[in-house]
């Protein structure tokens, strides 16, 4: 008989607080990087990911993920002793597709081109009933496992203007959102978007979720979504401060600067919330703010040309 799993609060690592006077220099800001690439999987979708499958009865889990989601659930799954299948897009970074495979998931991949990552998770729950199809960010137990990180900076005790987020399908900044105020903390969350996947800022503006047409090629990647998740919207049109669009310029010369002024390897997705203060640097300037770096995974020939490209 299998003992009781370990709570999400032992089962994670603790965030890694980075602060570089360089970096804050250079960006005119007092910025602290609360960076999870250091986080089991390399990324805070771990947090998700073990929150979900520790309480759902299912030994099988089905999601679609650019890689991220799939890594941590796969992981997460194998701790647990239960089996996940993950549908990724064929595009997606190989350093993802193979670890999903290495942390022991099966990998179905698709070409988004012709038909969506969704479809093809629905055929796979008709094919297994029983299974329990997760949602990389709109599912409450992925918004309560990102709580956990709202929590943590809630209690590094310092005296902040604002947190800034990546978002995508926004179970990262619901759940940040829910971990700050259970925690007692009102700091302002604002979302840092792509761009050329501006959905979510389309929303918050128009008040009701607004879907991208098709799934929007940004450097971003773990952004590439279509739409806000419904769980995560009725947190966020209350809560959220405001998204900050990022230029994609501003994606790789936010990478950059994160490993050249903090000696950090972050992913494109990982570096928006330094874009938007490339983006909007009077917003911010002599503000005290928290970037939350959200994960590491990139494929190390992706990762080069950005560097090379950024500046």
């Amino acid at each position: 008989m299998k003992g009781e799993p370990r709570p999400l609060h032992e089962a994670v690592r603790h965030t890694t607080l980075v602060e570089s006077e360089r970096l804050s220099r250079r960006l005119k800001a007092r910025v602290a990087l609360v960076s999870e690439t250091f986080q089991h999987t390399g990324s805070f979708k771990f947090r998700a990911a073990y929150n979900l499958a520790s309480k759902v009865p299912q030994e099988l889990i089905v999601t679609a993920s650019s890689g991220n989601f799939g890594q941590a659930l796969a992981y997460a799954c194998g701790l647990l002793g239960k089996r996940a299948i993950v549908v990724m897009p064929a595009t997606a970074a190989a350093v993802k597709i193979e670890a999903v495979r290495d942390y022991g998931a099966t990998v179905e991949l698709v070409d988004v081109n012709t038909r969506s990552r969704a479809e093809r998770v629905a055929e796979l729950a008709e094919a297994f009933p029983l299974a329990y199809v997760a949602s990389a960010y709109d599912d409450p137990f992925v918004i309560e496992g990102n709580a956990s990180l709202g929590t943590e900076i809630a209690n590094l005790d310092r005296e902040l203007d604002c947190v800034l987020a990546p978002v995508g399908g926004g179970g990262l900044s619901a759940g940040l959102i829910q971990g700050l105020r259970q925690a007692g903390s009102r700091v302002p969350v604002l979302g840092a978007e792509p761009l050329l996947a501006n959905d979510a800022a389309r929303s918050l503006q128009l008040g009701r979720i607004v879907a991208n047409a098709c799934e929007p090629q940004s450097l971003a990647d773990g952004a590439r979504t279509l739409s806000l998740g419904r769980c995560n919207w009725e947190i966020l049109r209350k809560e959220m401060a405001g998204i900050v669009e990022i230029p994609e310029w501003a994606i790789a010369e936010g990478l950059r600067l994160l490993f050249e002024l903090a000696n950090l390897k972050a992913e494109p997705t990982a570096a928006l919330s330094i874009g938007a203060l490339l983006a909007e640097p009077e917003r911010f300037r002599n503000r005290s703010v928290c970037c939350v770096i959200s994960g590491g995974n990139v494929d190390p020939g992706v990762y080069q040309s950005l560097l090379a490209r950024a500046g």
